[in-house]
């Protein structure tokens, strides 16, 4: 079939299903995938590599509440609760039990999923503010209560446990430097996000779509709300699980402060601007909520090394110092911008300059 100025035309189902459908597409994924395994590895310092560590913990962390809020319709404010778990499971299981990093992992993420069901069975019969209630008090049950007052205690370590350098190996390759902590986060990302995205090209993806539409609908149609609904927060936490696990890789002591409330609410701010029911969403949101406070401490920063800005503006040494409360109120002026200007997230722009380029020159 000859090439058409404004489409692609398949004449499969397999072609219409592939992920990666044009030559063009093909040659621009080989490219992502080189730049993020090679050219980043080698040309990015020590601090940029870190900061790739925290995008990609934040995707991974984020990959649940997307999946609850974009693609189920249920609403979370407690996902931190779930890494948590994930994160306290394998630390004990490599501490205290000796097994391999591989195994606490999985079982991490399992453990979180199973803890995330507990908390989602009140889904079965409530939803909106009740079902956000209901999260917020996994936050605060698992973490602030449970966590904290009992499994920190075991072993007598206190609230904190230290995680010697090397605990975490796969086989013989130790876990310890920033670029090994990259390439395990690189690799991560890629299977939960193929993991995610086949389910959602699934039955059970289109299961959870309907439910996220008309809830009333679908159990009309005979779609089993409660099953999905449960199975929904268990792959949630699952995933949350599997990011709380791979945290522990860049700590020296794991600790219930790692897991607070700011950051179950921070997650959620990075689904809505990334974009609600898109997992570019994920990816640009993560990126967003990681790079722009990041630069906003660096242009800080620079700033107070200039006199003439310090003359200019004497708060800037004292913003610097109080850092965090300015990151607090970026994050809110970026929700409430977002909301206002940008409902549909970043996603939509990004979905928008494809399809103009695609398109072109017929735009409409």
């Amino acid at each position: 079939m000859g090439f058409r100025p404004c489409g692609i035309y398949h004449q499969y189902y397999s072609q219409d299903q592939a992920w990666w459908q044009t030559r063009f597409v093909w040659g621009k994924m080989i490219f992502l995938l080189g730049t993020v395994f090679y050219l980043i590895p080698q040309f990015a310092g020590l601090y940029l590599i870190s900061v790739a560590n925290v995008i990609g913990y934040t995707i991974l962390s984020a990959m649940g509440v997307q999946l609850l809020i974009g693609y189920c319709g249920q609403v979370t404010l407690g996902h931190a609760a779930f890494l948590a778990v994930g994160a306290y499971t394998s630390t004990l299981l490599m501490l205290q039990l000796h097994l391999p990093y591989p195994l606490t992992l999985i079982l991490g993420g399992i453990m979180g999923g199973l803890w995330s069901v507990l908390f989602g069975l009140p889904s079965a019969r409530v939803k909106g503010f009740y079902l956000i209630m209901t999260t917020m008090a996994a936050q605060f049950i698992t973490v602030e209560f449970f966590i904290t007052q009992y499994v920190s205690q075991i072993g007598g370590r206190g609230v904190a446990f230290s995680i010697p350098p090397g605990t975490a190996k796969i086989g013989p390759w130790a876990i310890q430097s920033e670029m090994e902590v990259y390439y395990l986060m690189i690799i991560l990302v890629v299977l939960c996000t193929l993991i995610m995205s086949n389910l959602l090209r699934s039955k059970i993806g289109r299961a959870w779509i309907a439910i996220r539409d008309n809830d009333i609908a679908a159990e009309a149609l005979g779609v089993n709300i409660v099953f999905y609904k449960l199975l929904a927060f268990f792959v949630a936490g699952f995933l949350g699980g599997i990011a709380g696990a791979f945290w522990v890789t860049s700590l020296a002591a794991v600790s219930p402060e790692h897991f607070h409330f700011g950051w179950s609410l921070w997650l959620v701010g990075v689904v809505l601007i990334g974009g609600v029911g898109s997992i570019h969403g994920i990816f640009f949101g993560a990126m967003f909520m990681t790079l722009i406070p990041e630069g906003l401490k660096a242009l800080i920063f620079m700033l107070t090394q200039n006199p003439f800005f310090v003359d200019l503006m004497p708060f800037l040494p004292h913003l610097l110092e109080k850092f965090l409360f300015v990151k607090e109120a970026a994050f809110g002026l970026a929700i409430a911008l977002f909301l206002i200007f940008q409902p549909n997230g970043l996603s939509y722009r990004w979905w928008q300059l494809k399809n103009y380029f695609n398109l072109w020159p017929f735009s409409y």
